[in-house]
């Protein structure tokens, strides 16, 4: 009896250093790297690994293991199902290996892990209060029989202790990771104005000051040959006179277009991107096809955000993607907004292009930067010669929708 207490008293110990673990830190590796110090101890275990999950990539991603494998960490990826792992955090339920762990037929030999060490294995999904999957704690002993059902309960307490203690991190990661986006778009929306405003200059000087200046000369000879009683030739001045200003028109128009189209302020974001697709097909004879419900309002900064990301994506189609169509697809439901740009031009490889993070980045920074900041996810699937789509979605309140 007194030795079970003292069993007791030793797990409740432990789990109130998981707590304090969980609390301590806003730092997600920091939480991590201590929770498997602690859990290696309290079950005896020869090796801890602990996966968190990403959904973009739907794997699990390997963030903390023993001081023997930390080579390892960021390196390992289980997908969906994947190994031992993968198969407890895809069911939601914890696994038992008392011995020949490598046998089980959910086992997926890792050689950098060196899995034939092993006999005996737990495995624990990571789930938040709200049934999020957050990841998965494996523990790994060389002898069979290393585990006991006592140490599974142990080790799903403990989880479900670190599920809100991870979530918390990840939260405040995410804040302060918003929080420097801001600061950089800050920085690159006052660095892109410059440059906007540039450019603005110099088409107007080099566009519509060059025309008007040459309507003033070509005014002043018509008066001249109208003192000689020149007619025809002044009809001709006039007539020359009259296409300088269509043009110079249409260069004002076009510059003031570019820095702020009407029709997204008057006529909505489904009206501005058909208008933006029709002058894409005149300046480039790519087709568009624009798939969209008759109408959607959502509130103007996203309206601005999604239209904005619509033109940087074309531009890039334009300018690097041979493409010879595109299709525009814009949904909505009243909790949330998505815009997709799909080609079918040359693609690219998208690991290699994440790798290098090269300044030609196609806006992929902006674009995203851009929807993160309106609460949205920006993803992008691409490969060599099977084109690119692009993907922005953000969530909104009531949105209205015209099928």
């Amino acid at each position: 009896m007194a030795g079970r207490i003292a069993a007791d008293n030793r797990e409740r110990e432990i789990l109130y250093r998981v707590i304090e673990i969980a609390s301590s830190s806003l730092r997600t590796d920091t939480v991590l790297r201590e929770a498997v110090d602690l859990v290696t101890e309290a079950v005896g275990a020869d090796a801890c690994l602990l996966y968190l999950w990403d959904p973009d990539l739907e794997a699990l991603i390997l963030r903390a293991s023993s001081p023997t494998y930390e080579r390892c960490i960021g390196r390992v990826r289980l997908g969906r199902g994947e190994g031992v792992a993968g198969w407890a955090a895809e069911h939601r339920e914890s696994v038992l290996l008392r011995s020949e762990a490598m046998a089980d037929p959910r086992y997926r030999y890792v050689a950098q892990l060196e899995g034939e060490q092993y006999q005996a294995m737990l495995s624990v999904p990571i789930i938040s209060r709200a049934g999020t999957l957050i990841g998965a704690i494996n523990v790994h002993g060389r002898e069979a029989n290393l585990f006991t059902e006592e140490d599974l309960r142990f080790l799903e307490s403990t989880a479900a202790l670190l599920a809100g203690g991870i979530e918390n991190a990840q939260l405040f990661r995410l804040a302060e990771h918003k929080e420097e986006a801001l600061g950089a778009l800050m920085r690159k929306t006052i660095q892109v104005q410059e440059e906007e405003r540039r450019r603005v200059a110099t088409e107007i000087h080099d566009g519509v000051t060059q025309q008007l200046v040459s309507i003033w000369f070509r005014v002043h000879a018509c008066q001249r040959l109208l003192e000689r009683s020149a007619i025809d030739d002044a009809l001709h001045e006039l007539a020359a006179t009259k296409d300088l200003i269509d043009q110079t028109l249409i260069d004002a128009r076009s510059a003031i277009y570019n820095l702020r189209p009407a029709t997204l302020d008057d006529l909505g974001l489904v009206a501005a991107l058909n208008e933006l697709a029709a002058r894409f097909r005149e300046d480039t004879d790519i087709e568009v096809t624009i798939q969209a419900p008759e109408e959607i309002r959502v509130p103007p900064h996203l309206e601005t955000a999604l239209y904005r990301i619509a033109q940087e994506a074309l531009t890039n189609v334009r300018k690097h993607a041979r493409a010879r169509t595109v299709t525009l697809a814009l949904r909505a439901t009243p909790e949330s907004a998505q815009l997709e740009v799909a080609d079918d031009g040359t693609g690219f490889d998208l690991e290699s292009f994440s790798r290098s993070r090269s300044r030609t980045s196609f806006g992929l920074a902006g674009m995203r930067e851009r929807i993160e900041l309106v609460g949205g996810h920006l993803s992008v699937r691409s490969a060599p010669g099977e084109g690119t789509t692009l993907r922005a979605a953000a969530p909104i309140e009531g949105a209205e929708v015209v099928a």
